[in-house]
């Protein structure tokens, strides 16, 4: 059996191990907001040489990260250009496939050049396909080298997992209907509605009859569990997705399906999946040799209800896609977020997910990473997923709940002391690994609790607590000017955020104006409220949560309308 460290362990020394990991990022934390202000009165030339020093590393870092969304961006928008479908259905013969590709090279090569009626938009369109193809060669010839190790497409099931709580089919039936209407054959799916048995059961049974009476038959199986919260586990959508999944197991058992060939997907019940995902997600799989050591994540967007909901929202979950779209560049380093897909196999070899967390989506990859000694990455699929962004009956408690939302992704650094306690005894996974894995995530989430309050409040503080010997020389007249040229700079990647956002928004529902589209452009202009309150406090909330020992006892599931 697999043996992934325990949160709640009993036993003295992991006990002692776990607390004090835990308290790291939270003292890491308080000690950066503190110390902005103790050394900005005791060594007020030291903070504004900080100051100006941490601003030329931040304007880097938004010239990074914008540079790599933007390639992002452009792979997402070929990856929507692309014909998954046929990929996974000729894949199998590469020699043939490659042949039927330079054939049609060839005759948009000879319609490109003898064409006379071809307009200059046409040509640009063949050329450009004529260049993708050229592209697509050179990845056949790799993949004809492991021809032997391509799956057949048609053994291949998928399993699409939709945890409900209280959600009203309203909410889960645009999911389920997304993979009806996916570029797939529906008898290749099964659809796994994960229902709470603490969900009123008149409630709960009008949602699920309503809509297995509209889906049963279109599917391979559409099957439904209800799961009891036990002693040792927390209200959470771990704890349901194992019940399910362990339920799902023993169906697969009774059919003797192959677990190496059942991609389930660990979807949000509002998830609306890009029609060709499904295509896109088998023909990934099929073909490489590593496949059971590999997760699969679309780029989230939060679409479903961009423009319904407010201002504040809108710009949090805009910078969240944007920050997927970066991740999903690293060769390394991305963690699954929110609706992705795994090998079943996988899945089942690691036990499935912890019951006693609350951050279920990114634990699943650091079991799957032990599991495999490190050996083990996310492949992104280019191709968008679309979910509802926070929205409520009023103004103010669309804004509250987005608080919350942001406090429970951030709470995902609870896995940090897990992490540690799980690969730091493995001696197959090197030290640079391990180093590499503890940095990152207190980096990523030290930065995302402290960034944001040093650039609005630390560039004040020398001159207010600094004294009159410091405000009279020559380095206090001059900071605010500094910074604010400084951060005049880093806007160059605000205004890349604001222009990808426009490119990636859902078309504009006739209920609203031609004004709403300037309410989406003005609204960038609270950027500099709302990072410092919906950004970075719900993280310090988090940490502070996990330093104090105050913990989360459920998942807080977030409201859908």
């Amino acid at each position: 059996m697999f043996d992934f460290p325990n949160p709640k362990t009993k036993d003295p020394k992991e006990r002692r191990i776990q607390r004090t990991l835990e308290m790291i990022p939270g003292i890491l934390t308080w000690v950066t907001l503190i110390g902005m202000f103790v050394f900005s009165f005791l060594l007020p030339v030291y903070v504004a040489i900080f100051i100006i020093v941490f601003d030329i590393y931040w304007i880097y870092r938004t010239i990074f990260i914008a540079y790599y969304s933007v390639e992002g961006y452009r792979k997402l928008k070929k990856g929507k250009e692309i014909d998954w479908w046929e990929r996974c259905q000729n894949i199998m013969d590469p020699e043939k496939y490659a042949n039927i590709i330079r054939e049609r090279i060839y005759n948009m090569e000879k319609s490109w050049k003898e064409s006379a009626d071809l307009t200059r938009k046409q040509k640009k369109i063949i050329k450009k396909e004529i260049k993708r193809c050229y592209e697509y060669l050179e990845e056949i010839q790799k993949i004809s080298k492991v021809k032997d190790q391509i799956l057949d497409w048609r053994e291949i099931i998928h399993v699409v997992l939709l945890p409900t709580a209280v959600e009203p089919a309203s909410v889960i039936e645009p999911a389920i209907q997304a993979i009806f209407d996916s570029n797939f054959p529906n008898q290749q799916f099964i659809i796994l509605l994960a229902t709470e048995e603490r969900e009123p059961e008149k409630q709960r049974l009008e949602k699920v009859n309503y809509l297995k009476n509209k889906f049963q038959e279109v599917f391979r199986d559409f099957i439904v569990t209800t799961h009891l919260v036990k002693d040792d586990e927390m209200k959470a959508k771990g704890s349901n997705a194992k019940f399910a999944a362990k339920e799902l197991a023993k169906y697969l058992e009774e059919k003797n399906i192959d677990f190496k060939k059942v991609i389930f997907s660990n979807f949000d019940c509002d998830s609306v999946a890009h029609k060709e995902y499904f295509a896109a997600l088998t023909y990934e799989y099929i073909i490489d040799p590593k496949r059971l050591q590999r997760s699969y994540q679309p780029l989230p967007m939060y679409h479903n209800n961009l423009w319904d909901t407010n201002a504040f929202v809108r710009v949090i979950v805009t910078g969240s896609s944007f920050w997927h779209i970066f991740q999903s560049t690293r060769t390394e380093g991305m963690v699954t977020f929110s609706s992705h897909s795994e090998p079943f196999d996988t899945l089942q070899r690691v036990d499935f997910w912890p019951v006693n967390m609350i951050s279920e989506d990114s634990i699943i990859y650091w079991k799957c990473y032990t599991y495999y000694n490190g050996d083990y990455q996310v492949k992104p699929i280019y191709l968008p997923i679309s979910l509802d962004a926070v929205l409520a009956e009023t103004y103010w408690k669309t804004i509250k709940n987005q608080y919350k939302q942001k406090r429970r992704w951030a709470y995902g650094i609870e896995n940090f002391p897990i992490i540690m306690r799980a690969i730091g005894p493995n001696k197959k996974i090197s030290f640079w690994k391990k180093f590499k894995v503890a940095f990152e995530m207190l980096e990523g989430h030290h930065s995302w609790a402290t960034a944001s309050m040093i650039l609005a409040i630390l560039g004040w503080l020398p001159l207010i607590f600094g004294g009159d010997q410091f405000n009279q020389s020559v380095l206090a007249h001059n900071l605010p000017f500094i910074t604010r040229y400084l951060m005049t700079l880093a806007m160059f990647g605000l205004i890349i955020s604001m222009s990808l956002s426009f490119l990636l928004m859902p078309p504009r529902p006739k209920k609203y104006s031609k004004w709403r589209n300037f309410y989406m452009l003005i609204q960038w202009a609270l950027v500099p409220i709302i990072a410092p309150f919906l950004g970075s406090l719900p993280s310090i909330d988090s940490q502070t949560r996990i330093l104090l020992g105050k913990y989360f006892g459920e998942f807080w599931v977030t409201p859908k309308k």
